[in-house]
C-alpha cells in the first residue's frame, strides 16, 4: 500500500487504542493527514470522557505531530454538491461525515474509514483499515 491518506475519526481513535493494523498501515504510507472536522470530533469525546485532561493533551500532541487540513470556500462548495448529491439518492450520511468528505476529495487523498456509509459519496476513495 502506498499513498496520501485522510484519516477518519474512527480511525484514530484506533490508532489511539494502539490498533496494529493501523500503525502497520500509516507506516506504509506516503503521508498521512487529518481534518479539523476530525480533530473536533476528538474534542468533543475528550470533553465528555472521564479522562478529560488525559485525553485533551493527547489530542493535542497528535495535532502538533500531524499536518491537519482546514476547511476553505472549495471546502465548502464540495459539501454542497455532495450533500445534494446524498439527498437526491435519498442515502443521508451524518453532516460531519459530509464535510470530511468534502476535504479528501478537495486534497485527492483515500479517506481511511471504519464508517461504510461514505460508500455512497461518488468520487470518493475510501480504504478500511
Amino acid at each position: 500500500m502506498n499513498g496520501k491518506f485522510l484519516l477518519d475519526t474512527n480511525v484514530i481513535i484506533a490508532l489511539f487504542a494502539e490498533d496494529t493494523a493501523v500503525h502497520k498501515c500509516i507506516a506504509n504510507a506516503t503521508e498521512v493527514f487529518i481534518s479539523c472536522i476530525a480533530v473536533g470530533e476528538l474534542y468533543f469525546g475528550a470533553y465528555k470522557s472521564l479522562q478529560v485532561q488525559e485525553n485533551l493533551i493527547r489530542i493535542d500532541k497528535f495535532t502538533l505531530n500531524n499536518t491537519v487540513l482546514s476547511c476553505n470556500t472549495e471546502t465548502a462548495k464540495r459539501y454542497g454538491s455532495i450533500r445534494n448529491h446524498l439527498k437526491e439518492k435519498g442515502q443521508p450520511i451524518p453532516e460531519n461525515d459530509i464535510w470530511i468528505a468534502a476535504i479528501a476529495q478537495q486534497y485527492n487523498l483515500t479517506l481511511v474509514t471504519r464508517d461504510t456509509h461514505f460508500n455512497a459519496v461518488e468520487n470518493l476513495k475510501v480504504e478500511a483499515w
